[in-house]
């Protein structure tokens, strides 16, 4: 069965057409070809257009590695398009297997096919590469499935569904599998394979013990502060001695680029302003950090922070980490529209806790919604001061939550 991204294909369906190169992007396995081969082509045929005018080009699959060329990519398409007047749809997955792929891409534009890329790794849209397709396309950033996507498949009892989710995570191989064990079997492959594929060989990393020693880190501290020279102490502690936060802060960068990870800023609320030190790192997908740490250090609180942060970036905000003086609020999340300041915790059932937690938010006066997301379950939501509380479960299920 289909797990269907009724979001994202509207998302393409709006810029179906338009000069643009969408370049979808996303961790390896989230989606992204399902998106094109499947979900999206076939609505390309409901509404009319031909089979032999969508074009689609895995460059993962063997058989077409004689295409990881862009020539080889240029004549294949031409060759399908030849003496044909109707609107042709190309779709290549993984370009970043073809170097220099920009001048390809711009041209297959150019010659007025509607072009759809995808890839794995956020640097093809950094640096020159970045400025060669500027104002020419358009990124739709896919993740794995969200709690929503994933309930909408497995259905049943919510509170168990949501601890699966927290568990194993939301790729969509994984909410489809049944049997635990090859759910770990397939997340332990898929964490070895991006780390492998996309960082160690990319980047052409020698010490990759250091590396995977940082992989680890950052794993074990999602939503805890972190800096590069703090990883470095911590592996020169453990053998690690010509290790630099120079080369951690390389490995970090790397990890972020290749979707594994988020890198969170802090915010100074009353001085307005970036600060440079104690930001935090996210996991892509809890279930592939659980598997990289064995699932063990499965921390409630750490844990749900992680996946408010990605359910956030989901629908389209801005996060940052909130510093109010001496206290932090864990996200700032804002758009075009609106502003939230959001704290997590796992229950505010305590009394000494509550206090603790609904203490960030005092003596911010500019009128923004203050939220409370946790796992309490009782029927009382609205707090002292205005502030608010919502179940965690309704928050992900509910996307106009923070509104209602």
């Amino acid at each position: 069965m289909l797990i269907e991204r009724p979001k994202y294909l509207e998302k393409l369906i709006k810029y179906k057409d338009k000069d643009l190169i969408k370049v979808i992007t996303g961790v390896r396995r989230c989606g992204k070809s399902v998106l094109l081969f499947d979900i999206y082509s076939d609505y390309l045929t409901k509404i009319g257009v031909k089979a032999e005018n969508i074009i689609k080009i895995n460059l993962e699959h063997k058989s077409n590695v004689a295409l990881r060329n862009s020539d080889a990519i240029y004549s294949f398409v031409s060759e399908k398009i030849k003496n044909n007047k109707e609107k042709h749809y190309v779709m290549i997955d993984e370009i970043q297997y073809v170097k220099d792929f920009e001048d390809l891409v711009n041209t297959l534009k150019d010659d007025g096919c509607d072009l759809y890329i995808t890839g794995s790794n956020s640097k093809m849209l950094s640096g020159d590469i970045s400025t060669v397709l500027r104002g020419r396309s358009i990124e739709i950033r896919v993740f794995t499935l969200s709690f929503d996507e994933y309930y909408s498949y497995a259905g049943g009892d919510k509170a168990e569904a949501f601890k699966d989710y927290m568990l194993y995570g939301g790729f969509p191989y994984v909410a489809t599998e049944n049997d635990t064990e090859l759910k770990v079997q397939y997340l332990k492959m898929l964490h070895e394979t991006i780390a492998t594929k996309d960082v160690v060989e990319r980047y052409g990393i020698r010490n990759y013990q250091a590396f995977y020693a940082t992989y680890d880190f950052i794993s074990s501290n999602i939503g805890s502060y972190v800096s590069a020279k703090k990883i470095a102490d911590t592996l020169k502690s453990g053998g690690y001695k010509n290790i630099t936060p120079d080369t951690i802060g390389n490995y970090l960068n790397w990890l972020c680029e290749s979707f594994l990870f988020a890198k969170v800023y802090r915010y100074d609320i009353k001085g307005r302003e970036y600060l440079k030190t104690q930001n935090k790192y996210y996991a892509a997908d809890l279930g592939l950090r659980n598997s990289r740490l064995n699932f063990r250090q499965i921390e409630p609180t750490h844990a749900l922070e992680n996946l408010i942060y990605l359910e956030l970036v989901r629908r389209g905000y801005n996060v940052d980490i909130g510093k109010n003086r001496d206290k932090e609020i864990d996200f700032i999340a804002s758009n075009s529209k609106e502003t939230f300041y959001i704290q997590v915790a796992y229950t505010i059932s305590d009394p000494e806790k509550k206090a603790q937690e609904i203490g960030s938010f005092r003596n911010i006066d500019d009128g923004y919604k203050k939220i409370v997301i946790t796992m309490d379950t009782d029927p009382f939501t609205i707090l002292e001061r205005g502030y608010k509380k919502i179940n965690v479960i309704d928050f992900l299920l509910n996307e106009n939550s923070l509104n209602i």
